[in-house]
């Protein structure tokens, strides 16, 4: 690879940065998830079904409201997920790093998508097989 051409590591400015954004929007992600009523029992939780009474037009909207939540549950259970694998990575200094080919990720890409754990050349030679 050239100079010009050659990706930098992630600065530790930049790293700081993204693990607070990380962190901001996980207890976002966190609550969320509170709000739909997604409630702990042990280490799994699960979706509570809304209560709204016992007529048919209360029963279907219960109905619709927990599927739509269960969904939302499974999105937001994805992202917290995606967050802690990226934390993590951070903690273990193996963030920025394209699981893939092992160079360093864009900066440019790891502000866009924090998540990311491939270079975008990785990711899209993965999309188009």
């Amino acid at each position: 690879m050239n100079k010009t051409n050659e990706k930098k590591k992630t600065s530790k400015e930049t790293l700081k940065k993204i693990e607070k954004d990380l962190m901001e929007r996980k207890k976002q992600l966190l609550d969320d998830l509170e709000n739909i009523g997604s409630e702990k029992n042990g280490n799994k939780s699960h979706v509570k079904i809304p209560e709204y009474g016992n007529k048919p037009d209360e029963n279907a909207q219960e109905i619709s409201e927990y599927t739509a939540n269960l969904a939302t549950d499974s999105v937001l259970k994805k992202s917290i997920r995606d967050i802690d694998n990226a934390l993590e990575r951070i903690k273990k200094g193996e963030y920025g790093i394209c699981k893939y080919c092992g160079e360093p990720i864009e900066e440019k890409r790891l502000l866009a998508r924090p998540v990311a754990s491939a270079c975008v050349e990785c990711k899209t030679k993965l999309q188009n097989s």
